[in-house]
């Protein structure tokens, strides 16, 4: 009974790895078409392929500064929850803008102050959130907050826009 089963074992064992290798020698035959394909159409489409190359290797690059610059943008939700654990908010725009509507319990700093206002004013804040108009005045001030020792600074994706988009509440100077 024992060698039965052992012959079994030794013929199944056999019988997958044949199929194993069979389909391995398949596979390796499918990525060595699929490449003199790849290398065909470059052959036959030079300006296509460089255009393809570009883009791809723009969008890597962009990628990889955007996650070197350590700047973290965040949703409004994800602002709402910082606000409602303790974070501070800091809106960077002018004081006319400001005026206009800004976020519940926002300190309005204007771009040049804020690494020195926030070390004076918000030394114990857990989290800060930086809000100008759409998102983008607001990414170099965060990266000076970063290189003077914060951590957790976020910027408002979308800026204050993105706010007023989702219908969220503003306050306003009447």
């Amino acid at each position: 009974m024992r060698q039965l089963a052992t012959a079994a074992g030794v013929f199944a064992w056999g019988y997958n790895a044949r199929r194993w290798s069979s389909t391995s020698t398949h596979k390796q035959a499918d990525i060595l078409n699929l490449m003199s394909k790849i290398l065909e159409f470059i052959d036959k489409e030079p300006l296509l392929s460089a255009a393809t190359i570009i883009m791809a290797l723009v969008v890597i690059f962009y990628e990889l500064k955007r996650k070197a610059s350590g700047l973290a943008s965040i949703s409004t939700a994800q602002a709402i929850s910082l606000i409602n654990q303790g974070g501070k908010v800091i809106d960077i725009r002018d004081p006319g803008e400001f005026e206009t509507g800004h976020i519940v319990s926002a300190v309005n700093i204007p771009a040049s102050d804020v690494v020195e206002k926030v070390d004076k004013k918000f030394k114990n804040a857990k989290s800060i959130v930086i809000v100008c108009s759409t998102g983008s005045r607001s990414a170099p001030v965060i990266a000076d907050l970063r290189k003077a020792g914060h951590e957790n600074v976020f910027n408002l994706q979308g800026g204050l826009t993105a706010w007023q988009t989702d219908n969220l509440p503003l306050v306003t100077a009447e």
